[in-house]
């Protein structure tokens, strides 16, 4: 089979959970025994010369890299939706498969399509989401639900979703759960390592982590009122490290942590290296996670694969991703938030229960399995392609 990946994500100076997922499920997809051609597409026009660099590494993997030179893809995005100038005038018809991992599939692909559509947030939770980019999905999902082969998605509950807000027939949809690195994601962090990462961002010994980006959808807001009522009745709790990038309309999380005025109990890291999460991760005697809504939820799963107790918000797809393995709250009571973070303090029992659980849950997410998934399904419809042209 020639397989294209649709790869402009890849560019991103700082990657997303999506560009990391494209990331491991390429690299363990093209590990994969069989004698397949893999492609990646991308437009490098603007592109910084080191970002484009990068991209020489898979090369190294066997994947022959098809970039356009001559256009731009944010022209591209802006013209699709209204103008269908075809995705094979820029990377050619010679794919079976091509696979794009960020919800939207243009017109005029050569072959069959998949697409990975991760969850509905700006249908379930329009107001976390972005103006721009909620009308953008508007104009563009449904259309390119209804052009894709097969649809992935992450959970059962993203696939509820899918079929709930956009109409989209069950049978066109396969739930792929996400893996975690397992060899990168782990408990075995030495201590010294451990110690060099707090002393970098002045994080104190025991401490709640967050690690994301910082923005509405993740609950932070409340998660900082939890945390002052918290502070209130143990004033030596455990420092609150929030890690991550500024998201959109952070502004009012920011003020809400000015306004309690606990100076260094709580701490905003700003966007960390990725060789230092799994540090992170693995120093902090709890992860917190009351995100509003998930259509899968990695992070507290790369807590569990570090050995670190999680608590996280009860809704959406994370109950179904996570178990019992980690400690549920809604998310949206900040006295239940509160009050699981007190619990996690003060209970050494329970912590090592959920260090148990988590490190046995997250085994079962690999990205070795995910690929697995990916490549059947692209079997499946070069095999059904190749029926019909019989017939």
């Amino acid at each position: 089979m020639k397989i294209g990946f649709e790869a402009q994500l890849l560019l991103d100076r700082h990657k997303t959970g999506i560009g990391w997922c494209a990331v491991n499920l390429i690299q363990n997809l093209v590990s994969m025994e069989g004698h397949n051609d893999y492609q990646m597409h991308y437009f490098s026009l603007g592109k910084s010369p080191e970002l484009l660099v990068e991209m020489k590494q898979y090369e190294d993997l066997g994947i022959m890299l098809k970039p356009c030179k001559w256009f731009r893809f944010v022209l591209y995005k802006l013209i699709w939706p209204f103008v269908p100038v075809p995705y094979s005038l820029f990377f050619g018809r010679e794919c079976d498969v091509t696979q794009f991992f960020n919800f939207f599939v243009p017109p005029g692909v050569k072959g069959k399509t998949v697409t990975i559509v991760h969850d509905m947030a700006y249908k379930a939770c329009p107001e976390t989401v972005k103006s721009r980019t909620r009308h953008w999905l508007n104009l563009v999902l449904k259309k390119s639900c209804n052009r894709a082969d097969i649809i992935v998605t992450v959970s059962q509950f993203s696939k509820d979703e899918l079929v709930r807000y956009l109409g989209v027939p069950k049978e066109k949809i396969r739930v792929m759960h996400l893996g975690v690195d397992q060899s990168k994601f782990s408990n075995h962090q030495s201590r010294e390592r451990i110690d060099a990462v707090r002393e970098k961002y002045h994080i104190k010994e025991r401490y709640y982590l967050y690690l994301g980006t910082i923005e509405p959808r993740k609950n932070i807001k409340r998660l900082l009122e939890a945390y002052g009522r918290l502070h209130d009745k143990m004033p030596n709790a455990p420092q609150l490290v929030l890690a991550g990038g500024r998201g959109w309309l952070c502004d009012d999380i920011y003020e809400t942590a000015k306004a309690l005025d606990l100076g260094d109990d709580i701490l905003f890291t700003g966007y960390v290296e990725e060789g230092e999460a799994p540090v992170l991760l693995a120093g902090a005697m709890a992860f917190l996670f009351p995100s509003l809504y998930e259509g899968f939820g990695i992070p507290p799963l790369e807590a569990m694969a570090c050995g670190t107790p999680v608590l996280s918000a009860d809704k959406a797809s994370l109950p179904e991703v996570l178990g019992d393995a980690a400690l549920l709250i809604n998310p949206e009571s900040v006295d239940e938030i509160c009050m699981g973070m007190e619990r996690l303090a003060v209970d050494g029992a329970l912590r090592s229960e959920l260090s148990r659980k988590g490190s046995e849950r997250v085994k079962i997410y690999t990205w070795e399995r995910s690929a697995h998934i990916l490549k059947g399904i692209y079997e499946e419809l070069v095999t059904l392609e190749e029926r019909h042209a019989v017939v």
